[in-house]
């Protein structure tokens, strides 16, 4: 009774206030992402959540719940975004309420719609419930994740980032496939208020299951690790964190200053057994394949037989209309590999934009300038890829917002022996952003079974193993570098690597028909 109680006084309160309710259940589920993640918030989100839906009949009223519970999540989890807008303040500073509340608002029209989809399928069977609680959230944050752009930023998976053992069964079911089984286990718990308890509570271990069973396959994996992953022969790569401001990293002035910083960071190179330097994201702010002095400059400290690779924009082909800046010239956010030649051999152009960052959604109506300096949206490359680096095997390129995209790793060509993450993190300052974005990154390695080294400009420069343990790293706000092996990639490809979300698609469909299989209460 004390469960039936408990319902009966939630549905008792006025629709509006139990809006509110799910507000505050949403921002304190924003506490399971990291980067001081704590699982036990998601419990109280989703398990929150679903005893008020538990409350309501009319679909109306589930999707303001459901998009009051989303709006609060992401609103907590994502405020970090406004720092950018204040890089720039007197041209964007006024935008900075309306992506700090209008990003959220607009993610939240997922959870909206799933909230929808429960009080229109749910039946008088808690199991039942449950599940089709688990399968609506689990498909909105996939499809939070593809549809238009994606944004598949602080999934559930997260709230395990201090558990790695957990974190491995990415490397099966993908993040994806963790955060339904996550979502489930912690809308569980929902059972406790419905009465009578005795039937109800069977329910927890029942919907735990496919976690612990994750968890158990996981645990396995990563008890197979290696104290220490062997390296790739023959290759030492140098990161290099300038930590450059982003108030000054455009500054015309100045830019000679931040080519000298990035060059001293890499003069002695060679001289300690480094055969690969990389340097992070727009590295330099001019185009570098357009200079020859800074390409000469180069080649003096480039390692015989190894190469330099760094992120700088690069001009492009003439294009479409949408894509060019003034003069009719397209530029690209690109990564340029340079030997000891000071030939740059090969390149990659970034695919996955930042909307309203490097290019304007609808510009043709929006009368504003993306945030990223120059006119003009940037141009896109092909796609994800690998490039060849002399003397070392081949990369998968990432560049900076590209490595929170599951699944868009590796293209469709030849795997590469690691991947390599390039970024700058300087627009969010100390704030959670590069933590999360950090957190996303080690995704990218257990899924693909491949290290990967993260240079940002001023943190968190990262090297990370295949089973997504952090070896080495630079905080925020540091100056220096990180001399180190480069980690062998795993001999066997992971399934998730080889099929992609079809298993916790298949997962969610299940879930979703739950309501045919089980009409009557527990």
């Amino acid at each position: 009774m004390r469960g039936q109680s408990a319902l009966t006084v939630l549905s008792r309160l006025p629709v509006l206030v139990r809006v509110l309710l799910a507000f505050g259940l949403g921002t304190a589920g924003a506490w399971a992402m990291p980067p001081e993640p704590q699982p036990l918030a998601l419990i109280l989100h989703h398990a929150g959540v679903l005893a008020l839906l538990m409350t309501v009949t009319q679909k109306r009223s589930g999707f303001a719940i459901g998009w009051a519970a989303g709006f609060g999540f992401h609103l907590a989890g994502l405020s970090w975004i406004g720092e950018a807008f204040l890089v720039d303040a007197n041209q964007f500073g006024w935008m900075r309420p309306f992506a700090i509340a209008g990003l959220p608002a607009a993610l939240a029209v997922f959870s909206g719609l799933a909230a929808s989809v429960y009080v229109w399928r749910a039946r008088q069977h808690v199991l039942g419930n449950v599940l089709l609680y688990a399968g609506t959230f689990g498909a909105a944050e996939w499809l939070r994740g593809n549809i238009l752009t994606g944004f598949p930023w602080n999934l559930s998976v997260q709230a395990w980032d201090a558990f790695p053992e957990v974190l491995q069964a990415a490397a099966w079911v993908g993040p994806y496939g963790v955060s339904v089984v996550s979502v489930l286990a912690a809308a569980s718990v929902a059972a406790l208020f419905v009465a009578p308890l005795r039937r109800a509570t069977w329910v927890i271990p029942a919907s735990c299951l496919p976690l612990v069973i994750l968890a158990a396959l996981g645990t396995r994996h990563f008890m197979q690790a290696p104290p220490v992953m062997p390296s790739v022969a023959g290759v030492k790569l140098r990161l290099v964190q300038p930590n450059i401001p982003q108030k000054e990293k455009w500054q015309q002035e100045l830019r000679n200053a931040h080519f000298d910083r990035h060059m001293s960071l890499s003069a002695d190179a060679a001289a300690n057994g480094v055969t690969h330097i990389i340097w992070p994201e727009a590295a330099t702010p001019f185009l570098l394949v357009e200079s020859p002095t800074a390409l000469a400059a180069i080649q003096q400290i480039v390692p015989t037989g190894g190469a330099l690779l760094t992120g700088t924009p690069r001009r492009a082909a003439a294009g479409p209309s949408s894509m060019q800046a003034s003069g009719g010239d397209r530029f690209s956010n690109a990564l340029v590999v340079i030997d000891d030649s000071g030939t740059v051999t090969d390149t990659y152009d970034k695919h996955h934009l930042v909307p309203f960052g490097e290019y304007v959604p609808l510009r043709d109506w929006l009368p504003v300038d993306r945030l990223a300096p120059g006119r003009g949206d940037f141009a896109r490359g092909p796609g994800p890829g690998v490039v060849a680096i002399p003397g070392a095997p081949m990369a998968g390129l990432l560049i900076c917002y590209e490595a929170i995209f599951p699944g868009e790793a590796v293209g469709d060509g030849a795997r590469p022996g690691w991947l390599l993450n390039v970024t700058n993190d300087a627009w969010f300052g100390s704030s959670s952003g590069p933590h999360q974005h950090l957190s996303i990154a080690r995704l990218r390695a257990i899924e693909q079974g491949l290290p990967l080294i993260r240079v940002a400009n001023t943190g968190i420069t990262a090297v990370i193993d295949p089973y997504g343990r952090i070896t080495q790293s630079l905080p925020i706000g540091a100056i220096g570098t990180i001399d180190t092996d480069l980690p062998q990639a795993l001999s066997v490809t992971p399934l998730y690597a080889r099929i992609g979300d079809a298993l916790p698609l298949f997962f969610m469909g299940l879930l979703l028909a739950a309501p045919q299989f089980f009409r009557r209460k527990p």
